[in-house]
């Protein structure tokens, strides 16, 4: 097999609108000589492209399908996020001055049920305090960046560590603070709005920024999913710097209002001195917030994924497949030397996660280097992967990267082995199957009413699968009928 689309300077998102044309974005990262500066470009039949907007902040990490027009995250410093218009060709900022210059970026907008853009914020740094870490990371290479900004109110413990400063210097350094300073333990910060480590929303027009959650260390991808739940992959937190964990994966989590996801002493609701997060000799690290009891209860994932798999983007399996409602989750692989110690390659690959039980299932591997989004087209016939490209990291921490090695997969849906399912209807399948019992049920609905069952189908499903219909002398529905409902309710209760 072979992407779709070709020659790609290191893109890292795709939209698809309802009639199936493809836009991708390029962060606009120039590595190998890559001309810096994002683009968004139009995908044609053909695989060609045409480019739409050009010299956008890198890196562009977000790009998303909405009404006639597409919605741009842009890192950069500061960060960014912008409306394309199809129509017009017009490009208008809509926030501005996010934070930037730090370890991470503004990420994806993803629109909520209530009209409204959410999107993740990075963190400056890789667990609260700027290290000598930052000068090694090779897309950053600058020690001298901003701070975290805290969400929520914080009071820091007593914790300061002596670095080595680029220069050999001996330097102090302490939590939310610039390089070489420290706040005086006690001190009290104030949440703000904007911050980093956090998930944020506003109007669709930029207006009413407000913060939803704190504490998640880099939320790079974004998924509401049908019942208005928000979910959001975190990447964790690195063996580097002056604070460095190891043995933590990157976490899928539902991100709810006001809710603290623990970062930075926390890590998928374990405490980073927990045994699990100690360095081979044993050492643990220490807090640096000293007033835990004053935030919300520290919230805990839905899942792990391995360590260092650096999960990413996602999408849901769509209505069509016995899988549907299933995620597919984009891993980008590991960064290491950079991030961890040295070991053989993970990730780059494409995962499922089973949304009943929140399990992972690993998928058939395709030849692509590292992907990094996905999407679905339409009607649900293929699924389209974004490749990153050809990026790996030496024992120097330098960047090894080829330019033009970056594109598009196009792959039949069934090459993911997720299964068509047979179609089912309510006339055809659902009232047939009721209408042995339907006069026992009828003083409470009708069961061959398409009306009265579809507004009743999670309570029907329950009592079926339960036990509790159909009633007495009727005998119960069997595992195939069961399976046959819920399809139904999966296809979006076809009449």
């Amino acid at each position: 097999m072979h992407p779709y689309v070709n020659h790609l300077n290191f893109p890292s998102s795709i939209a698809i609108a309802p009639d199936g044309a493809v836009y991708v974005a390029e962060t606009g990262l120039p590595f190998d000589h890559a001309p810096k500066g994002g683009r968004v470009l139009k995908v044609n039949e053909d695989g060609s492209v045409q480019e739409l907007l050009s010299q956008l902040r890198q890196p562009v990490n977000g790009l998303v399908w909405h009404e006639h027009g597409l919605i741009i995250s842009e890192g950069g410093f500061p960060g960014r996020i912008s409306r394309y218009d199809l129509a017009t060709g017009e490009c208008k900022t809509l926030l501005d001055n996010l934070p930037g210059f730090g370890n991470y970026h503004t990420n994806m907008v993803a629109i909520g049920p209530d009209n409204k853009m959410y999107f993740g914020q990075g963190a400056m740094t890789n667990s609260g305090v700027i290290g000598a870490d930052s000068h090694d990371l090779a897309w950053l290479r600058e020690i001298r960046h901003e701070a975290d900004i805290p969400g929520y109110d914080i009071t820091l413990s007593d914790y300061a560590a002596t670095v080595t400063d680029p220069e050999g210097r001996q330097i102090s350094t302490g939590a939310f603070a610039t390089f070489g300073h420290r706040h005086v333990p006690g001190t009290r910060l104030a949440g703000q709005t904007p911050a980093t480590a956090c998930i944020m929303r506003c109007q669709l027009d930029g207006s009413e920024l407000e913060l939803v959650a704190w504490g998640i260390r880099n939320a790079f991808g974004l998924l509401f999913l049908p019942d208005g739940r928000l979910i959001a992959t975190e990447q964790g937190t690195d063996v580097r710097g002056v604070r460095p964990v190891w043995n933590c994966p990157d976490f899928l989590f539902e991100i709810k209002p006001g809710a603290w996801y623990g970062w930075p002493d926390y890590l998928g609701g374990k405490p980073i001195n927990a045994p699990v997060y100690r360095s081979p000799q044993g050492v643990a690290q220490e807090f640096i917030l000293a007033n835990h009891a004053d935030l919300p209860a520290v919230e805990k994932p839905l899942l792990a994924f391995d360590v260092n798999a650096c999960a990413v983007k996602m999408v849901q399996v769509p209505a069509r497949f016995e899988r549907a409602g299933d995620l597919i989750v984009a891993q980008f692989g590991d960064e290491r030397p950079m991030t961890g110690p040295p070991g053989p390659p993970v990730g780059r690959n494409l995962v499922r996660v089973d949304t009943s039980d929140w399990s992972l299932h690993q998928l058939p591997v395709f030849p692509w280097h590292r992907p990094i989004d996905i999407a679905f087209s339409p009607d649900g016939e293929f699924v389209y992967v974004v490749d990153f490209g050809d990026f790996e990291f030496t024992a120097k921490k330098d960047i090894v990267a080829r330019a033009r090695s970056g594109g598009v997969w196009k792959i039949p849906a069934d090459y993911l082995e997720l299964k068509i399912m047979s179609p089912v209807s309510f006339e055809k399948d659902i009232a047939p199957l009721f209408n042995q019992f339907r006069a026992s049920m009828m003083w409470r609905l009708d069961l061959c009413k398409y009306d009265d069952v579809r507004i009743n189908a999670d309570m029907i499903l329950s009592q079926i699968d339960g036990g509790g219909m159909p009633p007495s002398p009727y005998p119960p529905l069997t595992s195939a009928q069961i399976t046959m409902f819920q399809d139904w309710m999966k296809q979006g209760y076809p009449r």
